[in-house]
């Protein structure tokens, strides 16, 4: 029974990886995303289709995990204060978007359809949350996260999960199913809310950040890795058994932690853990796409996705413009967010089970927020001409909080110097060091360095290399290679790479490295020390001066010849191992 058990999923594994992979490519080839790709993979692999995989509920359950995830990630880029300064967008643009939407929707719904107003409400007030699974990787993909845009975009979606409490208490509030338990009342699921976020944010200082630095100091990747997993799902436990957004508890947490050390790491972690759990879920609604719903009533389900996504849009693009928004990105604003979301299912099943509509009303709405979701990507490539045109005013913020433009690997000695000439010059940097007590002595001083191995193409990506002007890498030692260094400059262009290396073995090994520069360890400060010394011999600044150009004349003339042969022990005749009689020596014989 095991092994048939084993067998059985070994083959949903294969069919559902393999099917992805084949859309998603095609889709993106086409330039209509991945989403739309994992969606069609789904439908033909579900229940209604080829039926080649099947327990789409139980799939979609564990998938969910992938939208935990996203939250948790977009809460380490939001670090509190930023949060704080998007109160206003959050709950007065979110809270206006919600209310106005899902009204607008219910009042479409009772009067098209023979729905009572209570099963209008209970359909149309979950119509009118979009999809954060959806709406955060294209926002993310495009780059414009980090954008007013952006964040108008993500404010409406974060009140959007707050909301979720409060659809719930109505749901109940109209539940004609006798045999239903009565759940809390809403001012006491709000209370909890509260507290379950207090009790994450202490928990986030007191407990995580401290077992964070305890992992760092072991130096063990692995369970850096177990530990950021345990954070997010940890968090997300908490809410679910309490009864509130999973998805919260995860934002929450990763909130905590976006002013932390250790954020970049965090995020290089858990992305790919991200990637393939969102993924599935979109594979698991692409499931459980009821195909013969939409056969049975084609017109119905065409023209209330239709109504929704109209309907949506015009609120919101009538919001975007009472906010002050270019009427082009108050479009955009309503295109983007005017499918329905994730949640409609779960509020479906609710007002299922209180009794207020039928579970064929269920799936039927469910195949319109589906069909809502795939009409996004098509809707945003039609109107791309209309809408992108005021891009370029925008005002970006950087790819990271710190808004820097140079990375700098490595903050011992070497890297402070570099990194204190920077800030001298006005450039802002961002810092990774693995050395959690130097982590801890620089914060007392006030420089902020992120915990991180900076060998890691993955996090130098969530350290913003893909924006930074500058990597300089100031790490000791052997670490850097050919073959890296070439796949740093691959994956980051538009970076210039400069290195530090410890002596001429490494300028060797390093030669056919794409870097802009290499210094050595041993050299300058050698050079300062020799001039310092022929100074306090009595010579002049002149025989000085020359004395230096003649070594580095004659090391970059071996430096040179050993590139050629790659071989050390090239141009040895020409070290300088006897005194060079200068002219004025000459003069006075």
């Amino acid at each position: 029974m095991e092994q048939h058990s084993q067998a059985f999923l070994l083959q949903d594994g294969f069919l559902l990886l393999g099917t992805a992979l084949a859309f998603v490519l095609l889709f993106r080839r086409l330039g209509l995303g991945a989403t739309l790709g994992y969606l069609l993979a789904g439908a033909i692999l579900g229940p209604f289709a080829l039926d080649l995989v099947g327990d789409p509920e139980g799939k979609i359950g564990f998938a969910e995990l992938g939208i935990t995830l996203l939250l948790f990630i977009v809460g380490l880029e939001l670090a509190p204060k930023r949060l704080w300064r998007m109160r206003h967008e959050i709950f007065g643009l979110g809270l206006l978007q919600v209310a106005l939407c899902g009204l607008a929707v219910s009042a479409v719904i009772y009067a098209f359809t023979p729905f009572t107003i209570e099963a209008a409400l209970a359909l149309g007030l979950p119509l009118g949350l979009s999809s954060t699974a959806q709406v955060l990787p294209m926002l993310q993909s495009a780059g414009r996260l980090h954008t007013p845009f952006g964040e108008r975009s993500f404010a409406i979606l974060l009140f959007q999960d707050l909301s979720i409490i409060p659809l719930i208490t109505i749901i109940a509030a109209m539940n004609r199913n006798p045999n239903l338990p009565e759940g809390p009342p809403g001012w006491q699921l709000a209370l909890v809310t509260v507290l379950a976020v207090a009790g994450l944010i202490a928990a986030g200082r007191f407990v995580i950040r401290p077992l964070f630095r305890l992992i760092g100091n072991l130096g063990e990747r692995e369970m850096f890795i177990f530990a950021a997993l345990f954070t997010v799902i940890a968090a997300a436990a908490l809410m679910q058994a309490l009864g509130l957004s999973t998805a919260l508890g995860a934002f929450v947490a990763g909130v905590m932690l976006a002013d932390s050390p250790y954020r970049h790491e965090l995020e290089a972690d858990v992305e790919p853990f991200r990637s393939i759990l969102l993924g599935l879920f979109f594979m698991s609604v692409g499931m459980m796409l009821d195909l013969s719903a939409i056969a049975e009533r084609p017109l119905f389900v065409a023209a209330m996705a239709l109504a929704l996504i109209a309907v949506k849009s015009t609120v919101i693009f009538a919001l975007g413009l009472a906010f002050r928004m270019h009427w082009r990105s108050a479009l955009a604003l309503g295109l983007l967010l005017s499918q329905g979301g994730e949640f409609g299912f779960v509020l479906f099943a609710q007002a299922s089970n209180a009794w207020l509509i039928e579970p064929e009303a269920a799936s039927l709405f469910g195949a319109i927020v589906t069909l809502s979701m795939i009409s996004t990507p098509f809707l945003m490539m039609a109107t791309r001409r209309i809408r992108e045109m005021p891009v370029t005013t925008e005002i970006r913020e950087g790819p990271q909080e710190d808004g820097a433009s140079a990375l700098i690997v490595g903050y011992g000695r070497f890297g402070q110097t570099v990194a204190q000439i920077m800030n001298a010059a006005g450039i802002k940097v961002t810092l990774i060091d693995t050395d959690i007590e130097m982590i801890d002595v620089a914060s007392g001083f006030g420089a902020k360095v992120y915990f991180g191995d900076g060998t890691r193409i993955d996090l130098l990506r969530q350290a913003g290399a893909g924006e930074a002007e500058l990597i300089v890498f100031c790490i000791d030692g052997d670490q850097l290679t050919d073959n890296f260094l070439h796949a740093v400059h691959q994956a980051f262009p538009n970076a210039e790479i400069h290195a530090r290396v410890f002596d001429r073995r490494g300028l060797l090994r390093l030669k056919d490295a794409p870097v802009k520069s290499m210094a050595r360890d041993v050299l300058e400060s050698a050079v300062v020390l020799a001039r310092n010394a022929l100074e306090g011999l009595g010579l002049s600044l002149e025989d000085i001066d020359k004395a230096e150009t003649t070594y580095r004349s004659n090391d970059k003339e071996r430096l040179s010849l050993q590139y050629e042969s790659g071989d050390l022990r090239t141009a040895r005749d020409r070290i300088l191992t006897q005194p060079v009689r200068t002219a004025r020596q000459m003069g006075t014989e």
